[in-house]
């Protein structure tokens, strides 16, 4: 049985977001979503048109925050939402890199 009192466990998502996401404020808006729900990481755009991030967090808020990526801004039109997960690494904060 679980201690309810640990801390729960995190993980580490990266993702890669194809569509019609670049322009729209889907870095923006993933920077915002990811700060209210607490998630850390990072996000940025790829050359080749998509947007790739970074969540870290408890698995409850790194697999809502995927769910918000299938949408995304009003303006975004999401066709896939890649993910891998992957050792976290710790990070503290969520930054929009370039």
């Amino acid at each position: 049985m679980q201690n309810p009192s640990a801390p729960a466990e995190e993980i580490r998502a990266h993702v890669f977001v194809s569509g019609i996401v670049q322009g729209v404020g889907y870095r923006y808006s993933t920077a915002q979503q990811a700060k209210y729900l607490g998630v850390s990481g990072w996000v940025r755009n790829l050359p080749d048109g998509r947007v790739e991030a970074v969540f870290e967090g408890t698995q409850d808020i790194v697999e809502e925050m995927i769910r918000w990526c299938h949408q995304g801004p009003s303006a975004a039109v999401v066709k896939d939402v890649a993910v891998e997960y992957e050792t976290p690494e710790r990070l503290r904060g969520f930054e929009m890199r370039r």
